[in-house]
């Protein structure tokens, strides 16, 4: 709802990327990382990098749920002299821990940034979301490499399969798959799940998080505008011009969506806090 809200005052934006990783976010800020809401510098934090920057609107979302930003600072998303641009910047926004503008850079920060922590003595872990597009880049898989090499057991990829670019299906750009198994040979250990299914996503957090001697990643399989069925069906996705008509109707499908959804016996709760 609050990607929705952002995305109305611009008209227009990355809302089918933000609906379809909500629920990945949602997992890990209720259940995997380590973080303080009102010091968002601690040290001794889990660090999530966000390295496709486009996909800032949601992180805005659920940095407000966690309590890092101020639930009304989203209305000022994308507006001149705002702290939420519409591509993520570690200068301007709490909790942003890198900028991510050119795409491919994120993995390289992370295993730069865990080898530190490693140096520290610290143990906390670096999380790093990137999309399969982000899968051309060569330096992504440099950097899968050189975590691999050194043995980075506190370096976690969480890649978001949505099978779109902004040129088109990823398959028709350049195709990846098999995802899973390129990761597992480059020395990863690799678990995929449905992006879109908090219970699976809870079970491979779990499980991820006893691994040790290698670097892990989930490979989450997502749909654009997920929760919203006349914007998962829409046929230009990546970057999602939504009529001003368009924005209430979408609010009420994602809203009967998950009515519809938590009277199939789904936990609801909302908790509250970090966890770890």
């Amino acid at each position: 709802m609050h990607a929705l809200d952002m995305g109305e005052t611009q008209g227009q934006g990355y809302i089918g990327q933000a609906l379809g990783v909500a629920d990945i976010l949602a997992v890990v800020y209720k259940d995997v990382l380590n973080y303080r809401a009102d010091e968002p510098d601690w040290p001794r934090r889990d660090r999530f990098l966000l390295s496709i920057g486009h996909y800032a609107i949601a992180l805005y979302a659920a940095l407000a749920e966690a309590g890092v930003l101020d639930v009304g600072e989203l209305a000022t998303y994308g507006s001149d002299d705002s702290r939420l641009p519409m591509s993520g910047m570690a200068s301007y926004t709490p909790g942003m821990e890198i900028s991510g503008g050119s795409l491919g850079h994120g993995l390289g920060v992370a295993t730069g940034m865990a080898l530190g922590l490693r140096h520290q003595g610290s143990d906390a872990h670096v999380y790093n979301l990137l999309s399969d597009g982000e899968l051309d880049e060569g330096s992504t898989w440099e950097a899968a490499l050189a975590c691999a090499h050194h043995g980075l057991d506190n370096v976690t990829a969480i890649v978001d399969v949505n099978a779109l670019q902004a040129d088109g299906p990823t398959k028709g750009v350049l195709r990846t798959e098999p995802v899973t198994a390129k990761w597992e040979a480059f020395g990863w250990h690799a678990i995929r799940v449905d992006g879109n299914d908090i219970d699976a996503l809870v079970a491979a957090f779990d499980s991820l998080r006893e691994h040790r001697g290698s670097p892990t990643v989930l490979v989450c399989d997502t749909r654009i505008g997920r929760g919203v069925p006349m914007l998962e069906t829409r046929e230009k996705a990546h970057f999602m011009r939504v009529e001003e008509h368009e924005w209430q109707l979408a609010r009420e499908q994602l809203a009967q969506r998950h009515r519809t959804h938590s009277g199939s016996g789904r936990a609801t709760d909302q908790g509250e806090g970090p966890v770890r």
